[in-house]
């Protein structure tokens, strides 16, 4: 492990940083905007926007580095992503607010494209699942730290969003001084969604449904926080909380994907999701019950979009993978687009806590769907199915490509050694038997 880490170190370091920055402005978004006078809607449009500049970074990222290189495009994307970020409070109307999100989503887009495929670059076919398990740890830890820093300052002032800034700026320093190779960056075309959806109707319905709740969690969490009267340092433990769910709850659920149907899986965890959401509605603002809730609902969503990933998967021959991983990551960003919208219309109507049954119903179709889909086709054999990898929604299609492909080789490889300890079992009983029946 100390081997593996010691040749991506500075990228991780700076992936933490990154998202120290970021997961700081996610949130600071929610409790700054109230203290303006944003209304519900307002804000959902503010949050929806970063989802438009991120699915647009995907797609011309790629671009840009063949264009003028690895380097120049980091840069370039760090120092206007700093520059938003400052931004914020000197100009605070909703549109204004909207453009900075759209430009922040676009470059944390063509950063995480760069910077993971630097990863992929140093990853070896040995290694690259520890590596990529790193790379989401530490992005998930990032996002739980920057809740801790929210709490340092007065989210009434500019002193939060120049942290924020300070930090971004200050985590392209390990990246930039320590990756000396410029890889190469091959982001397959997405496989359009006519035949994304005939190779794994649950797979593409699913993410979808699954982009509208992680946006919303992420996004518009801190709004309702800020909307039912909590603290800063509430709305920020509340936020970790839907993160933390994540970190605790990935291996687990990972564990139990490859040793049983993983549409029963979609749908068990898609129920729980949806009985976190019913405390939260029904927790008349007690914290302790809010806190559960989050930790269970945040939990489940991002296991949930590496199993629509592994799941979509299992249904591919591996010449399609690359692909559908840029056509999932595509439909996953138009849920992500629509979810704020539907929420913070609904909180605007029916009030804050209606946050909660937007979310519980996304996931209660999640959960019926994939229960409709059990009718439909007989499930894949487990011992063809691919190996679960916990990619998070953050990812751009660099890592989910690069996570397929593991998938594919560790599962391909398992399945040999198998054949290999079944082949060298059955001799061992053939030997056995021929020394019984020499002795006889």
């Amino acid at each position: 492990m100390v081997k593996m880490l010691s040749g991506v170190w500075p990228l991780l370091l700076g992936i933490v940083l990154i998202m120290l920055g970021n997961g700081m402005h996610f949130t600071l978004i929610g409790v700054r905007g109230g203290i303006e006078g944003f209304s519900a809607t307002e804000l959902a449009i503010i949050t929806s926007g970063y989802f438009v500049g991120f699915l647009s970074g995907a797609r011309f990222s790629p671009v840009l580095i063949k264009r003028v290189g690895h380097v120049r495009v980091f840069a370039a994307l760090g120092s206007f992503m700093s520059a938003g970020l400052i931004a914020f409070p000197l100009i605070s109307e909703p549109w204004a607010w909207t453009l900075l999100r759209i430009l922040i989503g676009f470059c944390m887009s063509g950063i995480y494209v760069t910077a993971e495929s630097w990863l992929n670059y140093a990853a070896t076919n040995e290694n690259r699942g520890k590596i990529l398990s790193a790379y989401m740890i530490a992005q998930t830890v990032g996002i739980i730290g920057a809740q801790g820093l929210l709490t340092l300052g007065d989210a009434a002032t500019s002193a939060l969003f120049i942290g924020a800034s300070i930090l971004v700026s200050v985590s392209f320093a390990p990246i930039l001084l320590s990756v000396t190779p410029a890889p190469s960056v091959e982001v397959a075309r997405p496989m359009n969604l006519r035949n994304l959806f005939s190779a794994s109707p649950l797979g593409t319905v699913g993410i979808f449904l699954l982009g509208s709740v992680y946006a919303t969690q992420s996004g518009m969490g801190a709004v309702f926080g800020a909307q039912i009267g909590l603290t800063t340092a509430q709305i920020a433990l509340f936020v970790a909380m839907l993160f933390a769910g994540a970190l605790v709850l990935q291996y687990p659920i990972g564990w139990l994907s490859d040793r049983m149907d993983r549409r029963k899986l979609i749908l068990l965890a898609s129920v729980l999701g949806a009985a976190s959401c019913s405390i939260g509605w029904l927790s008349e603002g007690n914290i302790n019950a809010l806190m559960l809730a989050a930790f269970l609902a945040g939990g489940v969503t991002t296991p949930l979009y590496a199993l629509f990933l592994a799941y979509t998967n299992d249904a591919l021959s591996a010449e399609d993978m690359p692909a559908a991983s840029g056509g999932l990551v595509f439909t996953f960003g138009l849920g992500a687009i629509s979810g704020p919208l539907v929420t913070g219309w609904a909180m605007q109507t029916a009030g804050p806590f209606a946050f909660w049954p937007v979310i519980g119903i996304t996931f209660g179709v999640i959960a019926i769907y994939a229960l409709y889909r059990m009718t439909q086709r007989a499930s894949i054999p487990l011992e063809e199915t691919e190996s679960y990898l916990g990619v998070t929604p953050t990812s751009s299609p660099v890592a989910v490509e690069a996570a397929g492909v593991w998938a594919a080789e560790h599962a391909e490889a398992e399945r040999e050694a198998e054949a290999e300890a079944e082949a060298e079992a059955e001799a061992e009983a053939e030997a056995e038997a021929e020394a019984e029946a020499e002795k006889r």
